[in-house]
């Protein structure tokens, strides 16, 4: 071989250690504190809706300018054409000369003094939708907090499941083992060999099926994370000692009535429908100004001959305007955001009925769990002595193969349950905080 070729080689060769190297897993715990820190940070949906956010606090200070005095400038050249003069009957026509160069030059300020109610309505209707905003922002970070927890504590359990599996197929293995050594001894058929490698395969099975629902755990928060696609999390192994006190249905409800967003965006909801009735009346209301002009004109067009000169005038004053149409027009408006409060309050009653209903049942399938969790430590107890029991009988050739089987089955069934009931607790905890809006 060359001495090209081998560098050649050598080269591809450390490529490939580093590319594989890249790409090799990170193990990273997390607890979920913080995971919510991240996704606070991270979250493209968070992020849509402090932008909302944003928007909404600009669209009050829009409306506070509202409130300044309005300036307009204006400055005008234009060609005048020569002038027709007739008398009155239309006859004795006859052309006026008139200089061709115009010239306007005009400044007008105004300052809204009472406006009905139109501007502060609307800047107190800009803040009621910064508030609507804020509320959006917090629902959809409980939102995507729940949907995180509920991710990490499947993925929690899943390498719990992944644990018992593991010390299932060690149990497999070596009661494999032992078959076999109590076959070669002729006591037992290798009919029994393969009934215990059968359900070897079918753990074996079960747990690469864990280990895919491992990954797509992990890949789905770590992208709503943003983190690096290699980060492998591993949950806190501590997480099963902050199960909760189990607490009254009524702290719950309580809790709810106090922070939920849903709740909250009801009841803002009926103090914009009752802005928005204000801001109709004012519709039907007078508007006074304090105004001010200063223009520089010419010619001079309002004489005959026109006066080929420049003529400045000011003046300021008081502006009363009122469309008097609106006492019978701006009705209609009233009547329909009338209308709308009604509705913001029906949705309001309906949300706390469903946001009660929800809590009550949130709460029944939490107190369930605990109940859940002592059965099945009950149940594992059981089962661990049954396979004990039968473990013995078999040594002993006082139970058939049959029987080992199931006894291991119903082992490994009461490990998963008991297992399972754990997260269970923390789910339905974290469910309840979530229905609450307080997670």
């Amino acid at each position: 071989m060359s001495k090209t070729t081998m560098l050649i080689v050598l080269l591809y060769a450390t490529l490939c250690t580093f590319n594989a190297l890249a790409q090799e897993r990170v193990e990273r715990v997390l607890m979920l504190s913080e995971i919510y820190e991240l996704a606070d940070s991270h979250s493209k949906s968070i992020k849509s809706s402090s932008a909302a956010l944003v928007e909404a606090e600009q669209g009050v200070r829009e409306a506070k300018s509202r409130h300044l005095p309005e300036v307009n400038l204006s400055v005008m050249a234009s060609y005048l054409g020569d002038g027709l003069l007739t008398d009155r009957d239309f006859s004795n026509a006859m052309n006026v000369d008139m200089p061709h160069f115009g010239n306007n030059f005009a400044v007008e300020a105004a300052q809204l003094i009472y406006g009905g109610g139109a501007v502060s309505n609307g800047v107190a209707m800009a803040k009621l939708k910064q508030e609507m905003a804020s509320v959006d922002l917090a629902e959809s970070r409980s939102r995507v907090r729940f949907m995180l927890t509920a991710f990490y504590l499947d993925l929690y359990k899943l390498h719990n499941l992944l644990r018992v599996y593991d010390r299932n197929i060690t149990l497999a293995e070596t009661l494999i083992e032992t078959t076999r050594s109590r076959e070669r001894q002729g006591i037992v058929l290798a009919n029994d060999i393969t009934r215990y490698e059968l359900r070897l395969q079918n753990i074996a099975l079960a747990r690469r099926r864990i280990v895919n629902g491992i990954e797509i755990l992990n890949a789905n928060i770590v992208e709503m994370l943003g983190l690096n696609p290699a980060t492998y999390i591993l949950p806190d192994e501590n997480i099963l000692s902050q199960t909760p006190l189990l607490q009254g249905e009524a702290h719950w409800q309580s809790e709810a009535t106090e922070h939920s967003h849903d709740l909250e965006r009801s009841a803002l909801g009926i103090k914009m429908s009752e802005a928005g009735v204000r801001l109709a009346r004012s519709e039907k209301l007078p508007h006074l100004a304090v105004v001010a002009a200063n223009h520089f004109d010419g010619p001079i067009t309002i004489e005959v001959p026109v006066i080929n000169n420049n003529f400045n005038y000011w003046f300021v004053g008081l502006k009363l305007s009122w469309s008097l149409s609106s006492l019978w027009k701006a009705n209609q408006g009233v009547k329909r955001a009338k209308f709308a409060t009604q509705v913001a309050q029906s949705r309001y009653d309906e949300a706390k009925e469903r946001l009660t209903l929800a809590v009550k049942s949130d709460y029944i399938k939490y107190k369930e769990s605990f109940d859940d969790l002592d059965t099945y430590r009950k149940s594992l107890q059981l089962a661990e002595e049954n396979y004990s029991v039968v473990e013995m009988r078999y040594k002993n050739d006082m139970a058939i193969a049959t029987d080992m089987v199931d006894a291991a089955n119903e082992l490994l069934n009461a490990e998963l349950q008991l297992a399972n009931s754990q997260i269970a607790i923390l789910f339905q905890y974290y469910k309840l905080k979530s229905t609450t809006g307080n997670i």
